[in-house]
C-alpha cells in the first residue's frame, strides 16, 4: 500500500480542485449498519419494504417507527478519523467539496467538531440522498429538524408540519424515487470541473451517484479510490487503497 498511498499524497498535492465522493463503507467504520444485509433487518421487514412512498401512504406509523429506531442508531455514532480527515480537508482549502450518499449526518457533525470557532459551510456535504435527521412535508415540501422523539401512537401523533399540518415524513430518498435535480447537477457540476476524485467507500452500484466520479473522469481528471474492495470505478484509479478509509485519510490529510 505504500507506493499507491505515495501517488495519493502527490495527486492530492497536485491538485487545484478536488471532490469526495463517500458511501456507506466509509460510515461502516463508525459502526452505522448498511440496513442492506441481515443487519438491516427490523421486526422481519426488509428495507426495500419500509423505505418506499408506498409504504408510506399505506402505514405511516410503522414507516415512523423503523425511522426513530435508525436515527437512534445512527446518533449513537460518531464520525471516525476518515469523516474527520475530509472536514479538515475542506476546511483548509477552498477548492474541496464533499458529496455524500450516506443519510447519516455524520460528515456534518465532523465538520462541526472540526470547525470549532470557523464557519462550518466549506466542509457540509452535498447530500444526494438527503439527510435521516431531517423531516420533509408530504404536502407542502417545506423542511425542518427531525425529532429523536416519535409518537407513533397514532397518525395524528406523528411529525406535523409547522407550516401547514401536514404529514412530515424523513427527507431522505426512498426506493422508486428520483434524486433532487439541483442537488445532482450541483454534483456533476462540482466533479466535471474538479482535476481530482476521491472516493470513499462506495460499491459504485447505486446509480445515478455511482456516475459522479466519471464525470472528473470524463473532463481527464485523476481518481483515488479508497474501498476495501475492487469496484466498478477500480479500473480508472490512478492510486487504489484496499485499506479502511479511517487509516488511509488519516495518513493522507494529517492533523
Amino acid at each position: 500500500m505504500n507506493e499507491a498511498l505515495e501517488q495519493a499524497k502527490a495527486l492530492l498535492e497536485n491538485a487545484r480542485r478536488i471532490v469526495a465522493v463517500t458511501g456507506a463503507g466509509i460510515s461502516a467504520e463508525s459502526g452505522v449498519p448498511t440496513f442492506r444485509g441481515p443487519e438491516g433487518l427490523w421486526k422481519s421487514y426488509r428495507p426495500e419494504e419500509l423505505a418506499t412512498p408506498e409504504a408510506f401512504a399505506r402505514d405511516p406509523q410503522t414507516v415512523w417507527e423503523w425511522y426513530a429506531w435508525r436515527r437512534e442508531l445512527i446518533t449513537a455514532c460518531s464520525p471516525n478519523p476518515a469523516h474527520l480527515a475530509l472536514a479538515r480537508l475542506a476546511l483548509n482549502r477552498p477548492d474541496v467539496a464533499i458529496i455524500t450518499q450516506n443519510v447519516d449526518d455524520l460528515h456534518t457533525r465532523a465538520a462541526r467538531e472540526q470547525a470549532g470557532v470557523v464557519d462550518i459551510s466549506p466542509a457540509l456535504p452535498i447530500e444526494l440522498h438527503g439527510s435521516i435527521n431531517r423531516d420533509r412535508c408530504s404536502a407542502c415540501d417545506s423542511r425542518q429538524p427531525g425529532s429523536l422523539v416519535i409518537d407513533t401512537t397514532s397518525t395524528d401523533t406523528l411529525p406535523q408540519c409547522d407550516q401547514c399540518s401536514g404529514l412530515m415524513r424523513p427527507d431522505v430518498v426512498w426506493f422508486g424515487e428520483a434524486l433532487d435535480e439541483a442537488i445532482l447537477e450541483r454534483a456533476f457540476r462540482l466533479a466535471r470541473s474538479a482535476d481530482l476524485c476521491l472516493v470513499v467507500g462506495t460499491s459504485a452500484l447505486v446509480h445515478p451517484a455511482a456516475s459522479v466520479p466519471l464525470a472528473t473522469i470524463g473532463n481527464r481528471g485523476k481518481l483515488i479510490e479508497i474501498n476495501l474492495q475492487e469496484t466498478s470505478l477500480t479500473s480508472y484509479a490512478s492510486a487504489q487503497l484496499n485499506a479502511p478509509a479511517g487509516t488511509v485519510l488519516s495518513e493522507l490529510i494529517p492533523e
